[in-house]
């Protein structure tokens, strides 16, 4: 079975041309740069003494936590569903 051709696109994010290349749609790796230089604006906005590099880590651990705690709600539902039926 052949693979998925990979798409490419040019990004900026807070500031910064990146080249993503990825098996998800153009628009759909737009929109993941879009969200991920909104919440860098966020939370530079929120402090301005932060740095780059600390504002990019603080946005990957909110983007995981949100990740995290969706998962979890995911589950929570999926058992809820599981007793309904059974």
């Amino acid at each position: 079975m052949a693979e998925p051709e990979k798409n490419r696109v040019s990004v900026d994010i807070y500031g910064q041309t990146y080249q993503m290349v990825g098996k998800e749609s153009v628009g759909h790796m737009r929109l993941v740069a879009s969200l991920v230089d909104d919440m860098m604006r966020e939370i530079s906005s929120k402090n301005r003494s932060l740095d780059t590099p600390k504002i990019a880590v603080l946005t990957a651990l909110n983007m995981v936590n949100d990740s995290i705690k969706l998962k979890e709600r995911i589950e929570e539902l999926e058992n809820e569903l599981n007793q309904l039926k059974g």
